[in-house]
């Protein structure tokens, strides 16, 4: 149940419908009730501010029409905008980003407002009553349209505005950087991975994964798609109640393969298809990777925004320095993160579920590898790659994140003896090595 939740939950926020329709929905409604309450409230405004419609029908009706055209005129506008930015995002800094765009609440908003503009106008516009036997002009809620109006010329402005900003580079760096971070902040809490009161994390012995894997049996994927959600508490409920061990063969950001197997179960004779479709409904599949469980997601989007500037093409390394920064950011703080223990137990202190974990050398990995290689012929690029190592090592304190570091900065330092044309630029870089090594409190010399 919480996977279809997430799943449809995740569709509709990355939608520009969901949140106009709400609008819309409303703006149905409204209608309804300022037209009853439109003579006792108007009566009251106009003895205490003065200020409500006082035309008649036909003024109204001139009104109401003017405003309903112009506002689906200027939806028209928006909805074209919009267009244009995420078709100049996708061709300038990559296809995966236009989600980022379509979650952008501002947008959505804006659209609802020119949308609910539109029908609240045109709801009020046909109770109005023309014959001279029953003459009706509901002020209140004419009064509100024209606020509604007035409102919507405000939201058009600023939403010039924010396309206009939400365009540049860096911005959208920023934009993924924050997710960056935010996604570290919900997948590796402080306290991750120590495990509660008397719950061991530790790994069983070597004879369990003898054992383990002489008899567990596969269950297979039900569909094709990319793994984007697992439902870590429905597998150790699941696993409880069968009485077996899960291990998970696939993490968020896989592609999974149907009839490929997802988990390995041990006893494998416990194994039915009713176990196996309750194993499959506790994982998310999708056209497309998202960030809520999978960090590496927002790691390639970053990387992603960099090679395209380093391309020939575009030739801004500016923006690869810019995406650098926000990696190295996000690396600080993962460094300072207890990683989380594969092996989740119960509170009988049995092992129950052993999943893959994303570590910070694999993160370290994904962040550095291509721009590193795409960036070995800029000397910008380069030392800022040096120089993000030097400032995330600062940070790191585990041997096995400090010499993850270590070997991306002597990577780098090789790479650049061989892409660099000039001696002093080779130099420059050598120097920034030294200076990532010794605070790495490791000997880079014997790699130059």
């Amino acid at each position: 149940m919480r996977v279809r939740i997430f799943k449809t939950w995740d569709r509709v926020r990355s939608s520009f419908w969901f949140l106009p329709a709400v609008m819309a929905g409303g703006a149905m409604l409204l209608p309804f009730a300022t037209v009853a309450l439109d003579e006792p409230v108007t009566d009251w405004l106009t003895l205490n501010w003065g200020w409500t419609f006082s035309g008649g029908a036909e003024g109204a009706s001139s009104l109401l029409g003017t405003i309903a055209g112009s506002m689906i005129t200027i939806a028209g506008v928006v909805f074209s905008m919009t267009l244009v930015a995420l078709s100049l995002t996708s061709s300038q800094l990559g296809p995966r980003l236009l989600r980022n765009f379509m979650r952008d609440t501002t947008t959505q908003t804006v659209l609802g407002t020119f949308v609910a503009t539109f029908l609240y106008c045109l709801l009020v516009l046909r109770t109005i009553r023309h014959a001279d036997e029953i003459t009706f002009v509901p002020h209140l809620s004419v009064t509100l349209g024209v606020l509604l109006a007035v409102v919507s010329v405000g939201v058009l402005i600023y939403f010039i505005h924010h396309v206009s900003v939400s365009i540049q580079a860096n911005e959208v760096v920023s934009r993924v950087g924050t997710e960056l971070i935010e996604g570290i902040d919900r997948l590796f809490p402080e306290n991750i991975g120590r495990g509660a009161p008397g719950i061991p994390t530790e790994p069983p012995d070597a004879g369990f994964f003898d054992t383990f894997g002489r008899e567990a049996r596969p269950v297979g994927s039900a569909g094709d798609g990319y793994l984007q959600f697992v439902d870590g508490d429905a597998l150790m409920a699941l696993a409880m109640q069968e009485d077996v061990v899960i291990r998970l063969e696939r993490r968020p950001g896989h592609y999974v393969v149907a009839a490929r197997p997802l988990v390995l179960v041990w006893p494998g004779n416990r194994v039915t298809d009713q176990l196996a479709d309750e194993v499959n409904s506790a994982f998310a599949l999708g056209k497309e990777r998202t960030p809520d469980q999978d960090i590496e997601f927002a790691v390639n989007q970053l990387v992603e925004i960099a090679i395209r500037a380093l391309s020939p093409g575009v030739n801004d390394p500016f923006t690869a320095m810019t995406c650098v920064d926000h990696l190295g950011s996000a690396l600080c703080r993962l460094a300072q993160r207890d990683m989380p223990s594969p092996y989740r137990h119960d509170t009988q202190a049995k092992l129950r579920v052993i999943t893959p974990v994303f570590m910070f050398p694999d993160v370290a990995d994904a962040a550095f590898n291509q721009i590193r290689q795409y960036g070995r012929s800029s000397a910008a690029v380069t030392i800022r790659l040096l120089e993000t190592i030097a400032v995330v090592a600062g940070s790191a304190h585990r041997p096995e994140d400090r010499a993850a570091l270590l070997r991306h900065a002597q990577m780098i330092n090789r790479g650049a003896r061989d892409g660099l044309l000039e001696q002093e630029d080779r130099q420059e870089v050598k120097e920034r090595f030294l200076s990532a090594g010794q605070l790495l409190s490791e000997s880079p010399d014997s790699d130059l």
